[in-house]
């Protein structure tokens, strides 16, 4: 509580904990220095200990080989990639919805099990890695009411089915085109998993600092994750056959086949610069380490994502995509149809996809925008 006062108040550091480090906190949008990423990295490194040394402790005094995982520490993709390599326990699952929201969902399930005696069913014999379905539990698009959203927004699409759209939609992306995409319903969580999620080809050099600069308005050197055929994720990262990561809450090494080694100018490079120095053949979703924050995508909670998935690997033998959320930076994840056009039409996405039809950027009329909408959300 001396150290840190975000129980209580609007920062997260106190006082003493400036002293202690002998620096006020970083200003908001100013240069990061080398004492930044220092404290980050340690506190990080601090972190995954602790993780793994509660989990040791936790299996000795409970002998139990599966571990349930909970709460805001387990969003730490990194920490729990170490648990999952290095602790005692033979398979970890994190809970989506790990932060506060996912206290809505505990309550429920308590008063349906407690009050109500509901049993808790088994997973056996059912085929179900578990009952989360992917954690696409939030609203469905409604087509009558996208269809009158795009026709009071004067909007021009195409209505394809699936065998004509997703090719489409292949062919964008390897052409280094940014995607909206908004189908079925909305994820439960802090994660895109595609639901709302905007997409980009993985192969392109250019693709993060393109995403991070002209749709997310952010630092052009924050990561982004990779979307993976579930099937073929141990093919591209260091996860065992079979071992998934439906819920992009895992971090794992691109397989050494795909790594690209630094020259020695690039190995003397520091800090911020590294993290431009391609790493793989998959640079815009691989760390300054070799490592990805991975979402296996599975036919069976999610066939339209994973159908495109196919089709973008049948036109360049890449089973990957780039996925981040379908939002700017500071701004909720979109949700309806209306929230989709609005993002698209005030970034530089390239095209859209909502439902079944197809919008592409350079067939849109006027969009007038008297929002001051960058200044409406606070930046994280």
């Amino acid at each position: 509580q001396r150290y840190f006062n975000y129980a209580s108040g609007l920062t997260m550091t106190a006082e003493p904990f400036h002293r202690l480090f002998g620096a006020p906190p970083r200003a908001p949008e100013s240069p990061l220095e080398q004492r930044h990423m220092d404290l980050a990295a340690s506190i990080q490194v601090v972190t995954e200990e602790l993780v793994l040394q509660l989990a040791r402790s936790l299996q000795a005094e409970t002998g139990l080989a599966n571990l349930c995982l909970a709460g805001g520490v387990a969003l730490n993709c990194v920490a729990n990639g170490r648990l999952l390599r290095e602790g005692p326990f033979q398979q970890i699952w994190i809970q989506p919805a790990a932060g506060d929201a996912g206290s809505a969902l505990g309550a429920a399930l308590a008063v349906w099990h407690r009050h109500e005696n509901a049993p808790r069913p088994s997973l056996q014999g059912t085929g179900l890695r578990d009952r989360q379905k992917g954690s696409y539990l939030g609203p469905n698009l409604d087509p009558v009411s996208t269809a009158a959203v795009l026709q009071e927004q004067g909007a021009v699409g195409r209505e394809l089915p699936d065998r004509d759209l997703l090719p489409e939609l292949a062919r964008l992306l390897a052409a280094e085109q940014v995607v909206g995409w908004c189908q079925g319903p909305m994820e439960f969580g802090p994660r895109a998993l595609g639901g709302r999620s905007i997409l980009g080809d993985p192969r392109s050099p250019k693709m993060q600092s393109v995403m991070n600069l002209k749709i997310k308005y952010r630092e052009s050197f924050r990561p982004f994750a990779p979307s993976v055929l579930a099937e073929k994720a141990s093919n591209w990262f260091e996860l065992e056959p079979g071992q998934t990561s439906p819920y992009m809450l895992l971090v794992a090494g691109v397989q050494p086949q795909h790594r690209r080694a630094m020259t020695p100018e690039q190995e003397a490079l520091f800090g911020i610069n590294k993290l431009n120095v391609p790493r793989s053949s998959l640079p815009a979703v691989t760390h300054v380490d070799y490592s990805a924050r991975i979402q296996t995508v599975h036919a069976d909670t999610n066939p339209r994502y994973h159908g495109l998935l196919k089709a973008f690997e049948a036109l360049t033998g890449c089973p990957v995509l780039v996925n981040t959320s379908f939002n700017v930076r500071g701004e909720p994840i979109v949700c309806t149809a209306a929230d989709a056009y609005r993002c698209f039409m005030r970034t530089e996405m390239d095209a859209l996809v909502i439902g079944n039809t197809l919008l592409l950027k350079n067939e849109q009329p006027h969009y007038a925008d008297s929002e001051r909408w960058q200044d409406t959300f606070a930046l994280d």
